[in-house]
């Protein structure tokens, strides 16, 4: 089946320019002009993909995010943000809420469709059949995109789940940011190192007293001690 693509921005014609080339690409689409109705329409089939304007009525898109980045049942969906916002702090903002990529209006159509791919691409990479291990209560189920501490679920974003993957498949072993950025989005993107710091600011958080073995090394970048 054709992987759905849930558009939710307040301004019709982009809203429509987005759908027709999403259409055009070969995806299925569900598109919202409001907030209330996209998030009902969850209930119903969940979208492969989120392409969320910020500026929205009656909740903005921050919030929308940072709504479905909590729910164990949403986390999981990549989210790509779209916005005429373009300052640092909003870039930055949007990282640390778990958006996936982040797209400035106005915007070409085919960069667009690139990110798209690219999100969906990394988001569905084929898992490997093996579990990861951090320390004896920490475990990575790469099959079912799954992480656990002592058997309690803890919710990744799609980008998170791939950076931690990465490091605990070489324990030890210092990542440049670079390496990172690369693994992570290729040649997909030009993202800032600012970017991988943010998202491992995020991963501290989430995996608690194991947020300690994710270790700087300063000047260069990474690695996860176990």
């Amino acid at each position: 089946m054709k992987k759905l693509i849930a558009v939710v921005d307040d301004e019709l014609d982009i809203l429509q320019l987005v759908t027709f080339h999403l259409q055009k690409a070969g995806y299925r689409t569900n598109a919202f002009s409001d907030p209330t109705p996209f998030l009902e329409s969850l209930k119903k089939e969940r979208p492969d993909l989120i392409i969320l304007d910020l500026m929205l009525p009656d909740i903005d898109g921050i919030e929308i995010c940072k709504m479905l980045k909590q729910n164990s049942t949403y986390a999981v969906i990549p989210i790509i943000i779209l916005t005429a916002r373009t300052e640092e702090f909003d870039r930055v903002l949007g990282l640390e809420i778990g958006a996936d990529d982040y797209v400035t209006k106005p915007f070409s159509p085919r960069e667009l469709m690139a990110r798209v791919k690219a999100v969906l691409r990394r988001s569905h990479r084929s898992a490997e059949h093996e579990e990861l291990h951090i320390g004896a209560r920490l475990h990575i189920n790469r099959q079912k995109h799954a992480v656990t501490i002592d058997a309690e679920p803890v919710n990744l974003t799609a980008t998170e789940f791939k950076l931690l993957s990465i490091l605990a498949e070489k324990p030890g072993h210092v990542f440049s940011r670079q390496q990172l950025l690369d693994q992570l989005w290729g040649e997909d993107k030009i993202v800032i190192a600012r970017t991988i710091d943010v998202h491992i600011k995020n991963l501290r958080t989430k995996l608690g007293a194991y947020g300690s073995n994710i270790k700087n090394v300063r000047g260069f970048g990474y690695k996860l001690d176990t």
